[in-house]
């Protein structure tokens, strides 16, 4: 089943990212001064940026343009340009089942969008709104590209470039684990009753 699931998310990627605390700790001695973390605030400029992938790799990466927000039309557009892509990168894989696991919110849940992924004949994994434990891009995917992005400083040009560079240099073991974590995850959410976790 893991083999069949395609998955995707949107997440703000700011042109300056602070560094997260992880990023911040480091070793040093008893006697050494203490390093002062100063207060950043994230940019103000950030762009919005919606990944498509699978077990083997990044499917799909769309940046929308300054203004433009994803309503049911984006959606369908991103959408086609899925299929396309899994037609071009995963050869046979739309004669077999496509397992799309996306969240509720509201363009994803849409009659258009809806008759849509229908035409393509792909099945849809439930997903209760809000459930980031059960979301591989929340808890996998995304967590890794902002560790990534922490502490640099991008034009949008240069954002862009470097978040998909970062996208295709992982290997596909780093998209396998990803997938791989919905086991454990769906296993603690059917165990706690259907609530979620997140952890």
């Amino acid at each position: 089943m893991l083999s069949h699931i395609v998955t995707g998310d949107k997440t703000w990627v700011s042109n300056i990212t602070p560094e997260s605390k992880q990023q911040f700790l480091h070793w040093q001695h008893t006697g050494s001064p203490k390093r002062k973390k100063f207060q950043q605030t994230f940019s103000t400029r950030k762009i919005m940026c919606t990944i498509f992938w699978d077990r083997q790799g990044v499917l799909l990466v769309e940046f929308l343009p300054q203004g433009i927000t994803i309503n049911s039309a984006v959606y369908c557009e991103m959408l086609k340009k899925l299929r396309r892509a899994i037609q071009n990168k995963r050869r046979g894989m739309l004669s077999a089942t496509i397992l799309l696991l996306q969240d509720n919110a509201q363009p994803h849940s849409a009659a258009q969008i809806q008759d849509l992924i229908t035409s393509f004949k792909w099945e849809q994994m439930d997903h209760h709104p809000y459930g980031p434990d059960l979301a591989p891009s929340d808890y996998h995917l995304f967590l890794h590209l902002k560790k990534f992005l922490g502490s640099k400083r991008f034009d949008d040009d240069d954002l862009k470039d470097a978040a998909q560079k970062w996208l295709t240099s992982q290997v596909a073991t780093f998209y396998e684990e990803g997938i791989q974590k919905l086991v454990p995850h769906y296993e603690k959410c059917f165990n706690n009753g259907g609530e979620y976790v997140e952890k």
